[in-house]
């Protein structure tokens, strides 16, 4: 399947599913329990992103929502559907990122006891904005290698004590509390021509594009994956969902092996388009939007975004909204954000160089090979199993995408051994 895929002609083969779906998904009363708990976030005109692709571009802004992330919404749209008897035993949760903490603060609010499963890898930033938004109606669990292993832990303890599993997203209760952020920007922009929605389990595309395709059906919805964990984009090639058996985990707040079975077949009736887009691409958003708009966003939460210049011709003149979905973003991830994002550009290679055993190589290599604006950025000699010397790994930052080409051909011309790393994702992966 290719980055960008067509479902207009499945999604129209019906409108009478989807009008099922809706007797069973009540946004609007789902909007109304969330009321008091949830904040209205903002739909924002920006005007950068309006003026590079010729249009209006408004950003549904659930970066600014009272845990960072819409996950609260239907995390607690299900705790609060439950019955007295469920609530007084107790619910459980698997997850390490938006969801844990949507139902932490959802746990707390309703004075309910709640136990988190997270794997053991998880950042310590997490487990403690988990314990902050829940304190001491939650106990953490951190147990497994991933969160698949986590999870299964998670249902089995579940049963055991007979409490309530809050799934992350295959539930008609998340998916209406999810699709409240549709009704929200309906209210605030009654014409959209295009919404762009991310995608991971599938949760808020299936209840927002729902909730579009039933109020605002001339809007074009297109979901938003990342390339390296193409679940939704897989699953509807294949007619249902599969289960991945690798996926890139860098844009973790979409990055899921397997859609749910509900999400599925509301996103088959939903979707227009599917897109997937590079997680070098996504760096390259959430640094534009920091530079240019002060905007701070996780790796999901700039994916919707990161999808505009595939679309820049079809949305010419149009009014486009995109989700923002979370700002839950380590600090301690912006040098790789930045690292990613400088290699998608074409601004910075790495090389393995065998240079010369002659006096003045280095020399040569600094002073002629490189441009006068090439930076190195990395150099540091690889030792041989028998202590001598061996190739040197040099990391190259440049300051135009053309100069690329320049540096290749003064590789050549000054006849230097090398092995360009980015062209190789084994070697890469193991000395980079």
């Amino acid at each position: 399947m290719s980055d960008s895929t067509p479902l207009a002609q499945e999604a129209t083969a019906s409108q009478r599913p989807v009008e099922r779906r809706v007797q069973e998904l009540d946004f609007h009363k789902a909007a109304m329990r969330l009321k008091k708990i949830v904040n209205r976030t903002p739909l924002t005109y920006n005007a950068s992103l309006s003026r590079k692709y010729q249009c209006e571009v408004f950003l549904k802004r659930e970066d600014l929502q009272v845990v960072r992330s819409y996950k609260l919404r239907g995390a607690y749209n299900m705790l609060v559907s439950l019955t007295e008897e469920q609530l007084r035993k107790g619910v459980v949760c698997a997850s390490a990122g938006n969801h844990a903490q949507g139902f932490a603060y959802s746990c707390r609010k309703l004075g309910v006891r709640g136990v988190v499963f997270m794997p053991i890898i998880t950042p310590n930033q997490k487990v403690n904005q988990t314990k902050m938004f829940g304190e001491e109606n939650i106990e953490i669990v951190l147990t497994g290698d991933t969160f698949d292993d986590c999870a299964v832990a998670a249902r089995k303890f579940t049963e055991e004590r007979g409490m309530t599993f809050i799934p992350p997203f295959d539930d008609y209760r998340i998916i209406e509390g999810q699709g409240t952020v549709g009704v929200e920007i309906l209210a605030d922009q009654p014409l959209i021509d295009y919404l762009f929605v991310p995608v991971g389990g599938g949760g808020l595309a299936s209840g927002v594009g729902t909730y579009f395709k039933t109020y605002s059906s001339a809007t074009r919805i297109i979901g938003v994956e990342p390339e390296g964990a193409p679940s939704m984009t897989a699953a509807l090639k294949a007619g249902k969902p599969v289960t991945l058996d690798n996926i890139e985990r860098f844009v973790d707040g979409a990055a899921v092996k397997r859609v749910g079975d509900l999400t599925f077949r509301l996103c088959r009736e939903a979707l227009d388009d599917m897109h997937l887009v590079p997680e070098g691409k996504v760096c390259s958003t959430i640094l534009q939007l920091y530079n240019e708009n002060a905007i701070v966003v996780e790796p999901a939460g700039a994916l919707s975004i990161a999808a505009l210049d595939h679309y820049a011709t079809e949305i010419k003149g149009k009014i486009v909204v995109c989700v923002v979905s979370g700002s839950n973003n380590d600090i301690d991830r912006m040098q790789e954000i930045k690292e990613r994002s400088l290699q998608y550009e074409g601004l910075k290679h790495y090389f393995l160089i065998r240079f010369a055993q002659r006096p003045g190589a280095l020399r040569q290599f600094v002073n002629d090979v490189l441009g006068p604006d090439d930076d190195i950025t990395r150099f540091e000699y690889i030792q041989k199993h028998n202590k001598e010397t061996g190739p040197a790994l040099v990391g190259v930052e440049l300051k135009t995408r053309e100069s690329y080409d320049f540096l290749l051909q003064n590789l050549g011309k000054y006849q230097v051994n090398y092995t360009e790393l980015n062209k190789d994702d084994n070697l890469f992966g193991y000395l980079v």
